[in-house]
């Protein structure tokens, strides 16, 4: 009687160990962190990981599923930001404040905070500034490029207020903000936000009729 035989492996399908996906995932946060979601691909990855391309669309499927794993937060920020699409450009900050700091403040508030910690003492800074300017308010930068050329400053500086209330509001733990609620804080750094997206920048060498925006 012959012996069976094994069916051969079939491509990228193959079971592997947690120790491979876990080399994927450190793959991916350095290039992510240094090269940028655009300029990282599914093949970049898999190569730095020893692994073929199909075994990273197995675990992780998208390129941006990918990244929404590598920094470990419970939700996809493109998905949880989807809405303000819809959002005038007038309301976007308020709108945006309140759907970030909802999240962050929602029953997934201790697994932000922990991804947030481990992504910064691990040294994958870059990681953070490529998920937020790259993917998560990359479609808001040409809703509010007026001037044009500004948009992604204007990103820039949102990025910046809300992870400077971040770390404030959950890493250093400051009193005065830890105390306020959602709707609160949501309601003090609105105007701010919309101060960025469409208010005058006023920068160096720019003519006062420059700094005023346009309507789109």
């Amino acid at each position: 009687m012959a012996e069976p035989t094994t069916p051969p492996a079939r491509p990228g399908r193959r079971p592997g160990p947690t120790a491979t996906r876990d080399r994927i995932l450190e793959a991916a946060r350095n290039q992510f962190a240094d090269k940028g979601f655009e300029h990282t691909t599914v093949r970049s990855i898999a190569a730095a990981a020893g692994v073929d391309s199909a075994l990273v669309h197995h675990y992780f499927g998208t390129k941006q599923r990918l990244l929404v794993e590598a920094i470990a937060v419970p939700w996809d920020p493109v998905s949880l930001l989807g809405p303000l699409a819809a959002v005038p450009v007038d309301a976007l900050g308020e709108a945006l404040a309140r759907t970030v700091i909802g999240a962050w403040d929602s029953a997934h508030q201790a697994a932000v905070v922990a991804a947030a910690r481990s992504v910064l003492t691990g040294g994958h800074e870059g990681l953070v500034r490529s998920a937020l300017l790259d993917v998560v308010l990359r479609d808001i930068i040409p809703r509010v490029d007026s001037p044009k050329g500004t948009g992604e400053l204007r990103v820039a500086l949102v990025a910046s207020q809300m992870t400077g209330l971040f770390l404030t509001r959950h890493l250093l733990r400051v009193d005065a903000l830890g105390s306020l609620d959602t709707d609160e804080v949501a309601r003090l750094i609105a105007p701010t936000l919309q101060r960025y997206l469409t208010g005058p920048l006023d920068r160096p060498g720019q003519s006062a009729d420059d700094a005023i925006p346009r309507a789109t």
